[in-house]
This record gives structure tokens, sequence and C-alpha cells, in this order.
């Protein structure tokens, strides 16, 4: 089982996105900036950024183009946006992203409440951004949520995640995210979601995306490194949940998922101690600690 387990990681750091979107207390853009900075320096090379949706819906990223263009950016790292839809991303390619992410859910009801339409019709609308965006040269990633639970429909079939990967691979998507939107998957239920998406996309386009809620997200990352997954998405100190799924707490964190991964002796090219410090910021900002079980346990180790 070891061998096919991959010897280099590559993470996506979504804690200024899909961390900072649902925080109450408004996050200043040079706040949002600096972390980022901080992020790059401690070696991630794929952060999602910000998002272009009406800020009435999400006031925490109306501040996408102040944080875009605020950003020093780094030779080898990609900066991604979701885009939710083509006035979104019209206002997102003057801010030259490196991909855009557009997203669908593999649950029927969790699309209505979630967007107002079913799964195909949504899939529909991010067509003509999906060419757009390729047409400009930027790549694009399709983020599917609720591939193993739903808050509104419970579990998820591994026949609903193929239909929902079929679609995105149909517009266009070049890559796609396989999101336990609710935390609420176990290794084996979120193997049967990659192994239904893989009928789509090849084994380096896929990425796991893993909430923690019922503590399983590392153990969900352990099983998907057992396929051969070597994308993952996590989210610094632990930030973030879904504002249209009750109770889901945070991604896993970024601290926790590259010391599992050092201790495997898996290459992340993430600098620990840089990355417990960028999460130690916001966390500050924020006035609180690290959603972060690694970065608690050595910034108690530090302090001494």
């Amino acid at each position: 089982m070891t061998s096919s387990i991959p010897s280099r990681v590559r993470l996506i750091d979504v804690g200024p996105r899909d961390g900072l979107q649902n925080e109450k207390t408004p996050v200043p853009a040079a706040v949002k900036v600096e972390l980022v900075h901080r992020l790059q320096a401690a070696g991630l090379q794929e952060i999602e950024v910000t998002s272009y949706v009406s800020p009435k819906w999400v006031p925490q990223m109306g501040d996408n183009h102040e944080v875009m263009s605020g950003i020093a950016r780094q030779p080898g790292v990609a900066y991604s946006v979701l885009t939710p839809n083509l006035k979104g991303f019209e206002a997102a390619v003057l801010d030259k992203p490196d991909e855009i992410v557009v997203f669908g859910s593999a649950s029927e009801a969790f699309s209505q409440r979630n967007i107002n339409c079913s799964i195909a019709e949504s899939i529909e609308r991010f067509a003509p951004v999906v060419q757009a965006a390729l047409a400009a040269g930027i790549r694009v990633r399709g983020a599917m949520s609720c591939t193993v639970g739903c808050p509104y429909e419970g579990d998820i079939a591994p026949e609903r995640v193929a239909y929902l990967a079929g679609l995105l691979k149909g517009i266009g998507v070049q890559r796609v995210d396989v999101a336990d939107t609710i935390g609420v998957g176990t290794p084996r239920k979120v193997q049967r979601a990659l192994e239904a998406t893989l009928q789509h996309f090849g084994i380096d386009d896929v990425s796991g995306h893993f909430h923690d809620t019922y503590g399983q997200a590392l153990s969900n990352t352990l099983a998907a490194l057992e396929l051969g997954v070597w994308n993952f998405q996590s989210s610094v100190a632990g930030l973030g949940g879904c504002p249209y799924a009750k109770g889901a707490t945070g991604n896993v964190a970024t601290e926790d998922v590259v010391y599992m991964l050092h201790g495997m002796d898996i290459d992340t090219g993430i600098d620990l101690d840089r990355l417990i410090d960028a999460g130690a910021y916001i966390s500050g900002f924020l006035d609180r600690k690290p959603n972060s079980r690694v970065a608690n346990a050595l910034l108690t180790k530090r302090a001494g």
C-alpha cells in the first residue's frame, strides 16, 4: 500500500479566501496581503487569495482588487481566485490571476440552497466563464462540494460525484477539488469519492479538500495519499467554514497536514516554523488561538 504514496505533495492554502470569507470581523486588505506574503515566504506555491462575488453576499471579499493589487507576486507561486459568474470573471481578469475557480455541488439540495439552481444548471452557467478564462490563458479549477455528505441530503453516492466531475470536464475545467464540505467523510467514503472523480480526471488533476468537523481530515488525507493523490487544500490556522453548511468547522489546518507529511518523509517545500508564524499572525489579528493542534503545541513549546 505504501508504494503508491507520493514522495511530494503540493498544498494550496485557501485561508485568505475560504478561511476568511465568513469571519464576522472585517479583515482589512493590508492584513490579507500580509497573510499572503507570509504564506509564500513559508514556501506555499499555490494560494487561493480572494473571491469576486457580490459584496452583498460576502462582504469580507469586497476588497478583492485591493488585495490582488497589493500582493508582491513571487515567481513560482500561483494565485487563484473564485469567480461565481461572468461578471465576477470580468472583474477578476483585470487582476491577472493565474487560475480561476468555479464550483458545483454533488448534492442537488445543496446546489439549490447555495446557488438557487440545479447541478446541471449551475455547471451550464459556468461554461462561458470557463471558456473566457481559457481564452485569456488563465487556468481553470473546479471545486466540487459535498462529495461525501450533505447537510440536507445526508450521504452522497459516488455516482453523483462522477456525474458532477463529468459535467465539469465537459465544460473545459482542467482540474478539480474533491471537497468534504461538512467534514463528515471517513477514509473509505473519501476514497470512493476520489475514485469516482478519477473516472474523468487524471491523478495529477485531482486534489483533496477536507474539513475537520468530525476530526477526520488527517485520516482522510492519508486515505487520499494511498490512492496516489498528491494535491491538497488546507487552510492556515484552520480558518474557515461554509456559510451555507450549518455547523461546518474550518478546513483542515495547513500546519497539521504539513507536520504529518513531513513525519512521513513527504516533501512539501514548506517551512513549518514560518507557516506557524503566518497562522499565529492571522489568529492574533482575529484575537484567538490558531485552530491547529500542531501550531498550538509548537507555540507552547517555543514559549517554554
